[in-house]
């Protein structure tokens, strides 16, 4: 009877394996890869570089970020964008409500590179101020209708049940509300001239998408292996909602918002256009276009910069919007 052979003192079979100890003081035999692989991982934050270190899908899209152009040019627009809306004086010295007749409808001359509107005030003036209103309503609904879904669609999701069917019954509704009808309807009766009853009525009208994007992403989430093991440790509800459901369900949320910050400043230029949204003296791109419009064959110039000055704010947010969407989504990679 053949005796059985040994492994050499130094832990190498003959066949090129690897031996690698086990927790209960035996041997495990190992491919000649996954023994390599043992050999060159890190063991610890002295072991190697950030190579060896798992990385987390922020992380991941950050790095995905920082090397797609679109996300950088649409990010430096819309820093300078934001950079205006706090300090449009800046770039623009001239007061925005100080007009004169006689410069009424007059092309651009020395210091006024954009002409006059049919009120005399100067357009360059009060496009830059323009931008503080729409990047204040556009930022403003989306934190808000991220914020209301989130935690209403979040909730639903998580608990389901009744809650989950009311929810469900009162989007229903709300999806069925024309947006600019509604907006005719709701900000026909405000008199105030702030930026504030048109982010309210944003959000009012805007948080049932986000619901459902979070409901059916929190619900996703709560299978996971993860939140099982967490919940058979004993975890709290509320531990399992904000320590690990949320932060890996928040993805879509986060794209679907930045996506639609863009179309909040379109529907706000739509609303003011027609009489309803922000009203004057606020500086609004929508109030400057609708002024504009009846002499657009006259002074074509007092119409073509706010549209043009709206038309890239609403791009930039969208580019934005995509980006983050195609570093946030795994499937894409």
């Amino acid at each position: 009877m053949p005796e059985p052979q040994l492994p050499p003192e130094d832990g190498i079979p003959d066949d090129g394996g690897a031996i690698a100890a086990t927790g209960a003081g035996g041997a495990m035999d190992l491919a000649t890869s996954e023994g390599a692989t043992l050999e060159n991982e890190p063991e610890g934050p002295e072991g190697g570089g950030s190579e060896g270190r798992a990385r987390s899908l922020w992380s991941d899209a950050w790095r995905d970020l920082r090397r797609n152009p679109v996300f950088i040019i649409s990010g430096l627009i819309i820093l300078f964008l934001v950079v205006i809306a706090i300090w449009p004086y800046s770039i623009a010295t001239q007061n925005p409500l100080s007009c004169n007749l006689v410069d009424s409808e007059q092309g651009a001359r020395s210091g006024h590179p954009f002409g006059f509107d049919a009120q005399g005030c100067d357009v360059y003036t009060r496009t830059v101020y323009g931008a503080r209103a729409s990047v204040t309503v556009g930022v403003c609904a989306s934190a808000g209708v991220a914020l209301v879904g989130s935690i209403l669609g979040g909730l639903a999701g998580f608990y389901g049940g009744g809650w989950d069917a009311v929810l469900s019954r009162i989007t229903d509704i709300f999806f069925g509300i024309p947006v600019v009808l509604g907006g005719l309807v709701l900000l026909s009766v405000v008199s105030d001239s702030t930026v504030w009853p048109v982010v309210g009525f944003m959000i009012v009208l805007g948080w049932p998408q986000i619901s459902r994007i979070a409901r059916g992403s929190v619900i996703t989430v709560k299978q996971h292996d993860y939140v099982q093991a967490a919940r058979a440790l004993g975890a709290s509800n509320t531990r399992m909602l904000l320590r690990h459901i949320m932060p890996n369900a928040i993805a879509p949320v986060i794209v679907v918002a930045t996506i639609a910050l863009g179309t909040f400043i379109s529907l706000e230029a739509t609303l003011s256009y027609l009489g309803v949204g922000l009203k004057p003296p606020t500086v609004s791109w929508g109030i400057d276009i609708s002024d504009a419009s009846p002499n657009v064959r006259n002074a074509p110039h007092a119409l073509l910069w706010p549209a043009g000055a709206l038309a890239i704010t609403v791009l930039a947010f969208i580019m934005l919007g995509d980006a983050v969407r195609d570093a946030l989504d795994p499937k894409l990679r």
